[in-house]
């Protein structure tokens, strides 16, 4: 049955809002602090044989209390100081919890910045609160990071859902109660590395250098992303097979909300260094026609057009676009995998370059014009992950992070992604995992000159552009979500993929 609150006369629906009050305001007195498993002070020192780690723990609000209607949301604030001289990993429960709302009601989401004013980034997106009718405790979030000196604000966000076609008259006698515990985390990063049972190399590799077999080299490293740590592969690594769909991927990095980005590598499992045409799904031209600045995008607008926000609006698909949507339609869709792929960011950055001497147009008709990752990569050697312009962050329908403009949460590769991976400009590399040994489309715009680029992958492994006219291969890109992640079986390996429940 639908639930809406015609459902309930008016005073149905104050019993249901003030039953929410009184539960959470009694929960804040219960945990106006964290109780932590050293002692119950609420600052605490561990020794370990590196150093010390002091982490500090407190309130950052006086309390809840808010009146909350279905779709309505709360905000607990804390803070954590690591005022030690040691790095610490976290992970935070929820301690002799009891929630008895229907399994979807409550959700929450954990975002963290380092100052009180933001921006926030976003650790756990809206998960569901753990469900019991008797005292319990469960993981809200680990693996979060408090680097030594470092002082980070939390913003934990509670929300009731308005259930469509769920009959939510349970919640209104139902009840909502919890503490918190923080203890120290083994792992070096977020829910999903832990998950894989991966660990993290500190700092990040020379982007000058092409990555080979050494392991200085070759690794998993972080950098941060539009959700917050982000762990990417690099060089020749053999620990990131995925089995889902029927096909093999191989992960390109762990996004910051603990989704898992990756890419399409065949209906078998190929080994580094192995040219084989199997390692795309097809074959297509990024655009059909290239002779304007608009066909540089994942979306188009008016070509011709002498405004920025015209020849770059996301009204048109592009042809590479519609090749992918009708793969990810037949292939994940219609069998059934749809639920495990989530909502992510696709970067099709076309902000235009400010610093490329040589193309200095302003992204329209047929100026010459030199787009960021241009500079990025080749002049700069600073690839990132961080998407700048809402309008080129590609997603279904997230529209506080995204443009919301996609039809299905499926993508490409991007330039940066492919530089952190390995490729280097101008050098053959056929060690690093992303080499297929074909030409492969990227989603990422490089320049206009007499016609427009894009970046690829050539069949030496190096990074480089074509004209968008031209066919090559397509890889598609999807997000398993955080919580299909922590379902996941495997090593890795080409022999024990990763597998998804």
């Amino acid at each position: 049955m639908k639930l809406s609150m015609k459902h309930f006369n008016r005073d149905q629906v104050l019993v249901i809002l003030f039953a929410l009050i009184v539960l959470l305001s009694v929960t804040t007195i219960t945990y106006a602090f964290f109780t932590v498993n050293v002692s119950n002070d609420d600052a605490q020192t561990a020794e370990i044989t590196a150093g010390t780690m002091a982490l500090s723990f407190s309130d950052n609000d006086n309390g809840i209390n808010e009146v909350l209607n279905f779709g309505d949301s709360v905000t607990k604030k804390f803070i954590i100081e690591n005022t030690g001289t040691l790095d610490a990993y976290a992970e935070i429960s929820w301690l002799d919890i009891i929630n008895t709302y229907l399994e979807e009601s409550l959700t929450y989401t954990l975002e963290y910045s380092e100052s009180t004013s933001g921006p926030y980034s976003k650790i756990v997106n809206n998960k569901n609160v753990p469900t019991s009718d008797i005292k319990t405790t469960e993981v809200l979030a680990t693996g979060i990071s408090v680097p030594a000196g470092k002082k980070y604000y939390y913003n934990l966000i509670i929300t009731i859902n308005n259930l469509p076609d769920v009959d939510q008259t349970p919640d209104i006698n139902a009840s909502f109660n919890t503490r918190f515990t923080l203890n120290e985390s083994d792992s070096l990063s977020n829910q999903t590395l832990a998950a894989l049972n991966l660990t993290s190399k500190k700092g990040v590799p020379d982007f000058n250098t092409v990555a080979t077999t050494d392991e200085t080299a070759d690794g998993l490293y972080a950098m941060e992303d539009d959700y917050g740590t982000s762990y990417y592969f690099r060089g020749a690594v053999e620990n990131n097979y995925v089995y889902f769909a029927g096909y093999y991927w191989r992960i390109i990095r762990i996004n910051g909300d603990g989704s898992l980005r990756i890419i399409y590598d065949g209906t078998v499992a190929h080994a580094n260094g192995e040219s084989n045409t199997d390692r795309r799904i097809g074959t297509s031209a990024y655009n059909l026609t290239n002779d304007d600045n608009a066909y540089v995008g994942y979306m188009y607008g008016t070509p011709s057009s002498s405004s920025y926000e015209a020849t770059h609006a996301n009204t048109n698909n592009s042809t590479i676009k519609t090749y992918i949507d009708n793969w990810y339609k037949t292939n994940i869709v219609y069998k059934g995998y749809g639920e495990a792929v989530s909502d992510e960011i696709f970067c099709n950055d076309r902000e235009v370059s400010t610093s490329d001497s040589i193309y200095t147009g302003n992204g329209t008709g047929t100026t010459k014009t030199s787009y960021k990752a241009q500079e990025r990569l080749f002049t700069n050697k600073s690839p990132q992950l961080t998407c700048t312009q809402k309008n080129d962050a590609f997603t279904v329908d997230d529209e506080e992070k995204g443009n919301g403009d996609l039809t299905y949460p499926v993508g490409l590769i991007t330039a940066d992604e492919i530089a952190l991976a390995g490729g280097k400009y101008n050098t053959s590399n056929s060690s690093y995992y992303l080499y297929k040994g074909i030409v492969y489309w990227s989603l990422s715009p490089s320049y206009f000159s007499s016609y427009a680029n894009v970046f690829s992958v050539r069949n030496v492994g190096e990074l480089s552009y074509n004209s968008i006219s031209n066919t090559y291969g397509a890889a598609p890109v999807i997000n398993l979500s955080a919580d299909y992640c922590q379902t996941l079986t495997g090593t890795g390996t080409m022999v024990d993929p990763y597998t998804v429940e």
